[in-house]
């Protein structure tokens, strides 16, 4: 039986400090953003760590990767702002053709060591599809990718980027990953009572869908993870707890 943070019964984790890494503005919260209403409501310092702008994501002529990044960047900060998080931090990496590269990699680390979180969300970086319409995009697994190598070893050791600590920035254990769109999820968060924010903060990212376009699968995502825990709607993830 999978892990179940529900209403009748104590949440598996109850972090104070989260960072949720991804790719692009809106990643999260397609995936995790009933997660993070449910975490910053119980009172956590949630923020989002962004690795590109997003200043890719249009088939407009008429748009530029200049005016769009400053679009995107401000409709993020709405969003994660319906969901009661607190900031949103951008690398400004390259939207499109993310790599795991060492700069990528450094980042995170400095990020993380800054912010020392607890408890950190990130993508599977081995989810390539899903069933026989998706075909994850490459950035979403860089950006998980780069994750993990910057949560170990990266952050827990001064030696591997010692730049970073020269100055008073201390290496930073994180306790608890937990992987988005997972192939093997085991855990399930109810987000019954957040799924309104989720669908608030979704409904941000003007530049990128019409609420009423994802709605249905969102609504619809949420009701399959739910059904695995007898809940109306819940999000999955697979959990890590680094030694």
């Amino acid at each position: 039986m999978p892990y179940y943070s529900g209403e009748e019964k104590p949440p598996i984790d109850r972090p104070q400090r989260v960072m949720v890494i991804m790719a692009h503005p809106d990643d999260a919260d397609f995936t995790v953003a009933g997660t993070v209403a449910r975490w910053a409501q119980a009172g956590a310092a949630c923020i989002y760590v962004l690795c590109t702008d997003g200043n890719k994501g249009s088939d407009d002529p008429a748009m530029t990767p200049e005016r769009l990044a400053i679009i995107r960047r401000e409709e993020q900060r709405r969003a994660l702002r319906q969901l009661g998080g607190q900031d949103v931090w951008f690398l400004g990496f390259e939207d499109g053709v993310l790599e795991p590269t060492l700069a990528l990699r450094r980042a995170l680390t400095e990020a993380i060591c800054r912010f020392r979180p607890d408890t950190v969300v990130c993508p599977d970086p081995t989810m390539r599809w899903a069933g026989d319409e998706y075909i994850n995009h490459p950035d979403h697994r860089a950006a998980g990718e780069a994750a993990l190598a910057a949560i170990f070893p990266s952050a827990r050791n001064r030696h591997i980027f010692p730049e970073l600590f020269a100055n008073g920035l201390a290496p930073h254990a994180v306790a608890t990953v937990y992987l988005s769109a997972a192939l093997q999820p085991d855990t399930y968060i109810d987000i019954t009572a957040t799924m309104d924010r989720k669908l608030a903060a979704l409904a941000e990212h003007r530049s990128q869908f019409r609420l009423e376009e994802v709605e249905p699968f969102v609504r619809q995502w949420g009701e399959q993870n739910g059904a695995v825990i007898g809940v109306r709607y819940a999000e999955a993830f697979k959990v890590i707890r680094p030694r």
